[in-house]
């Protein structure tokens, strides 16, 4: 196991520094100059343009700013927005809890329904049920996230009127944001209704970010389901008279549950990717939305902070996941 761990770490190095020289590159190469965006309409002169690129670094050559910019994130200093004038680290860890909320309502009810339901079309292969679970995961797999979240908007929100279009919470409730998880800061604001009205505010974007997730969860259960349960300690476990539930759960899941715990593992980048455009939808004040409006306003510091920060959370869960697999099958044997 210690040696696994080596080995995986050994292999984040080259990844992080690799994701440095994109965060450094994208923000770049998308056309438009900070300087000008930030001034607005108002113009500024040629002297006061470079005087300003001097401020922020950007007369310099770009190996220089991406040295320094290395060398500002081997020190943990991911610089300070443009617009804001705030540090970045301080701007994503206060934004974040936002993102994470809505992405771990997410990822459960993915896993609530997508497992059980990838776990009975592999028993039942070839049902209505089978051929209906593979139908709507197909469908939800394919469905574009910014079409999706407007349709359930128009549908819900502006037909039925059962849910808020956007934001987190009914501007009528303020508190003290203890957490920054508004479920739980709602809860011991004490204020009566203001929960409800966080998770009234909770579930479309929800639903949304969950639909991707769910169908590959799915998918992906039905397949290795089918795989363990025509493998020979299943038969053998079946001969013996187990009952059915004892045969699946014990047997079968138990060991289709490594490629699954993969995928689920996967799905925290597609998350955070697809919490982008439906935090833009829903005005959800997460990472999402302040990367984008970030890339707007080419605030080179806060996209650039922003990515890496994202890629680091993604190669720590990654690797959380690869440890996981001894927990769930204790035959499997870390090598390096």
């Amino acid at each position: 196991m210690l040696r696994f761990l080596i080995a995986r770490l050994s292999l984040l190095v080259p990844t992080f520094i690799g994701v440095t020289v994109i965060a450094f590159a994208f923000i770049r190469l998308i056309p438009g100059d900070p300087i000008e965006i930030l001034v607005g309409e108002r113009g500024i002169s040629p002297e006061r343009h470079a005087q300003f690129l001097q401020q922020l670094g950007l007369d310099r050559p770009l190996w220089e700013q991406y040295l320094n910019f290395l060398g500002g994130v081997l020190q943990g200093d991911l610089g300070k927005s443009v617009v804001t004038k705030q540090p970045v680290l301080s701007e994503f860890f206060t934004l974040f809890p936002a993102t994470v909320e809505l992405s771990l309502c997410a990822i459960i009810l993915a896993v609530a329904l997508g497992l059980p339901a990838g776990i009975v079309a592999g028993v039942k292969r070839g049902s209505i049920f089978d051929h209906g679970v593979m139908t709507v995961s197909l469908t939800g797999y394919s469905m574009p996230i910014f079409w999706w979240g407007l349709l359930l908007i128009i549908f819900f929100s502006g037909i039925l009127g059962w849910t808020p279009v956007s934001g987190r919470i009914n501007l009528l409730y303020f508190f003290e944001a203890t957490t920054g998880f508004m479920l739980i800061d709602s809860l011991l604001s004490g204020q009566e209704g203001a929960f409800l009205s966080a998770l009234h505010h909770l579930v479309l974007p929800t639903i949304v970010l969950a639909t991707i997730p769910m169908a590959v969860i799915a998918r992906q259960t039905r397949s290795a389901m089918l795989e363990v349960l025509s493998e020979d300690y299943v038969r053998t476990a079946r001969a013996k008279g187990l009952p059915p539930w004892r045969v699946v759960g014990l047997h079968a899941l138990r060991n289709a549950l490594i490629p699954v715990v993969t995928v689920i593992g996967l799905q925290v980048g597609v998350l955070l990717a697809g919490a982008i455009l439906t935090e833009t939808i829903f005005s959800w004040p997460g990472i999402g939305k302040w990367m984008v409006d970030s890339i707007f306003r080419r605030d080179y510091p806060s996209v650039q902070g922003g990515l890496l920060l994202i890629a680091a959370i993604i190669m720590i869960v990654n690797l959380l996941v690869d440890l996981l697999y001894g927990l769930i099958n204790p035959r499997i044997r870390h090598t390096s």
